[in-house]
């Protein structure tokens, strides 16, 4: 597709090209400084990747899961942050994970245990 047929396609669009956008800090710091990814955030963001796929919630129109540098919000982390809504999250493990998809994704229900 040429790229100014393909910039008028997104220009169409009255909605963002993604339902949701999660951004999930895997930042890495020096050893003595806390961060993210000391907390396990890069496997956790591939299990979530690997979930919304299987899901079929994955693509245009659907979902992104993305890997982000430092979201500013170290003393919550691991930190993600979904758009359009804006909405903060911390998660420790593969469940919080789980919980975030089935819930917010899935029933567009905010996590409030796990927001920040």
């Amino acid at each position: 597709m040429g790229r100014q047929r393909q910039l008028t396609r997104y220009r169409d669009y009255d909605m963002s090209f993604f339902d949701k956008h999660v951004f999930i800090c895997c930042n890495q710091r020096d050893a003595c400084q806390d961060c993210c990814n000391n907390h396990g955030s890069s496997e956790l963001l591939g299990y979530m990747k690997d979930k919304v796929k299987a899901l079929g919630l994955a693509g245009e129109g659907k979902i992104r899961v993305n890997k982000a540098g430092c979201l500013g919000r170290c003393d919550d982390g691991p930190v993600m942050v979904v758009y359009p809504e804006e909405t903060w999250y911390t998660f420790l493990d593969k469940e919080d994970i789980d919980e975030i998809v089935h819930e917010h994704m899935v029933n567009g229900r905010v996590v409030e245990r796990l927001k920040i």
